[in-house]
């Protein structure tokens, strides 16, 4: 009985790492960071290169039915019709620079002029404004802000540099985006053909499925964040028309291409086209920011539920927690690919569940 209580004989274990194990891990983990610092140094060419990717699958059946349409002999030439469609958009963002970019530079260099005649008035008593302000005792807010803006009026020539430079940037990088896409649509088709050959023949069936699955949320999410888009611009350019707007026509484009981007889109267009606005007179602003603003709101409960989930197949749910990833890992770019990612991930998932005889759907 008292043997239950001896104590066993602890035996000693002895681990030998031989000399060629020590250098190869310190060889993976030197190389691991290396690359690791390589692809943050390469963070940016990277991005644009995912987003060329996204953007030529989801035109590339656009493109497909327009080589279709060319008559005669030039039916079905992809390179034709993918050389007929960069033109198309090198012109349409052409016309669209030149139509907003010199009304924007006039606009602002009047309003640089005037805005001293403005703070003058402002402090003038016998103007409606100057009794106003002197009636409610305004007068150190807005010499506070008459302040702020002279310093900022002086402060814009040691900006212009840094300004002109940033533009040129994303310039830079929009015609990037457009030549990689267009590249990848001509060279596409000839890389799946040759990675499709490089698949055993036992699992191309389900490698054909998993890609058809994942163009078609691709394609999906971009053909419904366009479509959205088209409907906001349509809807915002209204009011603009009505109470007669500088520019509406520059103004609805700008608000399409900023409706393409989630989240955070219409919040960047919100800004632009009251701030327009507000050159015409501040209740045309107020007008026009309310009406944008009830849009935005039923774009968010109506359109964008309806057209998402049946582009994606993805619960709102699932949209909103990959933007907020999205964003939080990469901003503007980050929430702009986070949704088809997701999509792509649930195939995968699925796909997987399928094959372990779990039923997904």
């Amino acid at each position: 009985m008292f043997n239950l209580f001896k104590r066993s004989k602890k035996e000693d274990t002895y681990v030998n790492i031989s000399n060629r194990n020590v250098v190869r891990i310190v060889i993976i983990v030197v190389v691991s960071y290396i690359f690791l610092i390589g692809l943050r140094k390469i963070s940016g060419p990277v991005k644009l290169i995912l987003i060329s990717i996204f953007l030529s699958l989801a035109i590339n059946e656009p493109v497909h039915k327009l080589s279709h349409l060319l008559p005669g002999k030039l039916r079905g030439n992809r390179l034709l019709g993918i050389s007929i469609s960069l033109v198309l958009v090198l012109g349409i963002l052409t016309i669209f620079l030149a139509s907003i970019v010199p009304p924007l530079i006039s606009q602002t260099e009047n309003f640089i002029k005037v805005a001293p005649n403005l703070v003058h008035d402002l402090h003038n008593q016998d103007s409606s404004i100057g009794r106003f302000i002197n009636h409610y005792q305004l007068t150190g807010q807005i010499d506070s802000i008459s302040t702020q803006l002279g310093n900022s009026l002086k402060t814009i020539s040691s900006k212009s540099f840094s300004t002109i430079t940033d533009i040129s940037s994303s310039i830079f990088s929009v015609l990037t985006v457009l030549v990689l896409t267009f590249m990848i649509l001509i060279e596409g088709p000839r890389w799946l053909s040759y990675i499709h050959y490089l698949i055993d023949d036992s699992r191309k069936e389900l490698a054909s499925k998993i890609s058809k699955d994942m163009y078609g949320v691709i394609k999906g999410y971009v053909n419904g964040q366009v479509l959205m888009a088209f409907i906001a611009s349509i809807i915002i350019v209204i009011p603009l028309l009505v109470l007669n707007v500088s520019y509406p026509m520059a103004l609805m484009v700008l608000v399409f291409i900023c409706a393409v981007i989630p989240l955070v889109g219409h919040t960047i267009g919100f800004v632009i086209v009251t701030t327009v606005s507000l050159f015409h007179s501040p209740l045309t602003a107020l007008i026009v920011g309310l009406y944008y603003i009830l849009y935005m709101q039923i774009e968010a409960y109506v359109i964008q539920p309806k057209i998402q989930s049946s582009k994606t197949n993805l619960t709102p749910l699932m949209v909103f927690v990959s933007l907020l990833i999205g964003l939080s890992l990469d901003g503007l770019i980050g929430g702009l690919m986070a949704i088809p990612i997701a999509g792509c991930i649930k195939v995968l998932v699925e796909e997987f569940l399928v094959s372990r005889g779990y039923k997904t759907k």
